[in-house]
């Protein structure tokens, strides 16, 4: 039944995913699917495997207040955690066309 879709786009991609669980100061838990791939520019898809929730995070997402908070549903405190963290595993952005 594949005719009876107009697609857009259809690719497949080797990437890099990431797990990682902690507890930051607000003493609020994060389980965290971080993946690496070649689309969105360099940015990180980041999945809350609690919620479900996911969102293509780079350093401009980061910069941008009360993202995270609207993005995962936290409160301010739980956010600045979260925000910590991503520092450390959101990269620069580049632009490339592989």
């Amino acid at each position: 039944m594949a005719e009876d879709f107009d697609f857009l786009s259809d690719s497949n991609e080797e990437t890099t995913t990431r797990y990682v669980c902690f507890i930051g100061p607000s003493m609020h838990r994060f389980d965290l699917a971080i993946t690496t791939t070649n689309r969105f520019y360099g940015k990180k898809l980041v999945t809350d495997l609690q919620s479900g929730v996911t969102a293509i995070i780079g350093p401009d997402d980061l910069d941008e207040e009360g993202y995270l908070e609207h993005v995962f549903r936290l409160n301010e405190e739980q956010a600045e955690d979260l925000h910590s963290f991503l520092l450390q595993v959101v990269g620069a952005i580049h632009f490339s066309d592989t």
